[in-house]
């Protein structure tokens, strides 16, 4: 009896391994777009709940809270991107470990 296993090979295009790279995230030809996605939005979404509740503690005032959320939305610019241009048109599946 023979096994076939698949494993995807994902090839992220250098500008999005360069945005991931400043956002601490180093992923590996089998992570997925959307598991690194998922990562960087939830990355968002404690930075954004941060400024919130700094604007609230007084920190800044709700004005300012308007210019610091368009700049960490230009910092957080990837989610923006479609899925489909995170990685080169090489993806491919193998069927690497096929034994008989």
């Amino acid at each position: 009896m023979s096994k076939v296993t698949h494993s995807v090979q994902y090839h992220y295009t250098q500008s999005v391994l360069d945005e991931l790279a400043s956002h601490g995230l180093r992923p590996r030809p089998s992570t997925s777009p959307q598991t690194l996605r998922d990562a960087i939005n939830d990355l968002y979404r404690y930075e954004i709940r941060r400024l919130r509740d700094r604007c609230r503690a007084g920190e800044f005032s709700t004005r300012e809270l308007t210019a610091r959320v368009v700049a960490l939305r230009k910092r957080y610019m990837l989610l923006s991107l479609p899925l489909a241009h995170w990685t080169s048109p090489s993806v491919g599946m193998g069927n690497e470990g096929m034994r008989e």
